[in-house]
């Protein structure tokens, strides 16, 4: 008797064109890894409100990023691909949820106090962010949710908001997932050389026309020391081996400007076949995947739903 596969989730805001970061942090380990498991892939749609408040932006955006998932190789006939914002047991979810846990345990997050201290407004949302992930998490009794060393503390945050809950109504309802660390990747930089990110505007469009991402590229800084640009190579390094890249770096040693056109080259060979059948997806393909998608995820939601509102004395 075959054993059922471990429930894998993760997700992608839809907050702004997906970056390469995005990509090779994200997007690419689920699609080298998804049909190993029960997989959920999520656009994540109202965590996006927390910073983007432009309403063509946001519809363009979800329509970009589920062609994005199908261009990358995501296949919808193989996992749950659905919109965030398509199902309200989630918003029901982590309301629940912030009515077990404290504003300054909240306040403590490290994504929340990182973003305040880069300007970003202290809005509710961004304060109970981590709880709405929760919800995400715990809807769909996930067992795995693939992360960089960086997100560790969702997934605890998320353990926490579980443990309050079965401990506050005195059974195992909901189940705690475990983070799966990719020390592989690791952080990509942007071009400034801090961690890629929409929000610092470092980044190089993953589907970017030719011109937007060589003018991305030219723009890293390289005040490296010694010959090799230590930012550059980084990024270099998500598409070739060590061992590619040493004759080249060694033959242009110095030669910044030579070795971000080569990358120029080589970022573009390698998207040219994802660009290629982006192009064919229609807007209309989009929408029947999400249709699609959103129907299959209720039908796992909907019994979490039913357990916790059996829990908390909302069911009659």
């Amino acid at each position: 008797m075959q054993e059922s596969k471990q429930r894998l989730l993760t997700g992608l805001q839809s907050s702004g064109a997906l970056h390469i970061g995005n990509y090779f942090g994200a997007l690419k380990p689920f699609v080298d890894m998804y049909e190993q498991y029960d997989s959920y892939l999520m656009v994540a749609d109202y965590h996006a409100l927390t910073s983007l408040r432009d309403p063509l932006r946001m519809h363009t955006n979800i329509i970009n990023v589920v062609k994005d998932y199908l261009a990358a190789g995501v296949d919808p006939d193989k996992c749950v691909l659905f919109r965030q914002s398509d199902n309200q047991d989630h918003m029901e979810l982590a309301w629940v949820f912030n009515c077990l846990v404290t504003m300054p345990f909240l306040m403590q997050g490290h994504a929340y106090k990182d973003k305040v201290a880069k300007g970003l407004e202290p809005n509710a949302g961004l304060a109970t962010y981590p709880m709405l992930q929760a919800a995400d998490i715990t809807l769909y009794n996930i067992d795995v949710v693939p992360v960089g060393e960086d997100q560790r503390q969702h997934l605890e945050y998320t353990r926490e908001a579980v443990g309050k809950f079965n401990r506050a109504y005195g059974e195992a309802v909901l189940k705690a997932p475990t983070e799966k660390i990719f020390d592989t990747v690791g952080v990509v930089p942007g071009t400034d050389g801090e961690k890629m990110s929409k929000s610092k505007g470092n980044t190089i469009p993953l589907f970017g026309s030719t011109a937007e991402i060589e003018k991305a590229v030219m723009g890293i800084v390289t005040d490296s020391d010694g010959d090799i640009p230590e930012n550059v190579y980084a990024i270099h390094r998500l598409l070739k081996s060590a061992e590619e890249l040493a004759p080249i770096y060694e033959t242009h040693k110095g030669r910044y400007g030579d070795l971000k056109k080569l990358l120029v080259a080589d970022l573009q060979a390698f998207i040219a076949p994802m660009r290629e059948r982006r192009d064919s997806i229609t807007d209309e393909q989009v929408h029947q995947v999400l249709l699609d998608g959103a129907q299959k995820a209720k039908q796992t939601s909907n019994q979490t739903i039913n357990r916790v509102r059996t829990a908390i004395g909302i069911n009659l």
